[in-house]
């Protein structure tokens, strides 16, 4: 991931299944800097979620909030089951020394690959199996 403009859907959370937020932003490393400073008073200073859990990047921003509408409509279980497959280990995907963004562990597999054609962006996310 480079510091292009990147249409991205994101979750914060404030601890491995603590308080969780989901965001659309065009710039990641940006938007984590202001929320790692406590810029916009709002949700995520009030309940300090600041911790990076999970993203996916997109094509267009209509899509990446298309995406982060239907995430916020969804269940905290379904939520806590897209940021495990992607951050099994709930660890911090933003690295606040260097202002990086890490990779999940799932997107090794997302960078070379397509969607499975079956993918349901309306639905639920797919179970774990």
């Amino acid at each position: 991931m480079n510091n292009e403009k990147d249409p991205c859907v994101y979750i914060l959370a404030s601890k491995p299944y603590g308080t969780l937020y989901v965001g659309v932003t065009s710039d990641l490393h940006g938007r984590m800097a202001e929320h790692r400073q406590g810029l916009f008073d709002g949700f995520t200073k009030k309940y300090s979620v600041k911790q990076l859990a999970y993203y996916e990047m997109h094509e267009s921003m209509e899509e990446a909030i298309r995406r982060e509408k239907q995430i916020k409509k969804w269940n905290r279980a379904w939520k806590i089951r897209i940021i495990e497959q992607m951050n099994p280990e709930w660890s911090d995907l933003f690295d606040k020394k260097w202002g990086t963004i890490l990779e999940g562990p799932a997107d090794a597999g997302r960078i070379d690959s397509e969607p499975e054609p079956n993918c349901d962006l309306d639905g639920p996310p797919p179970s774990r199996g």
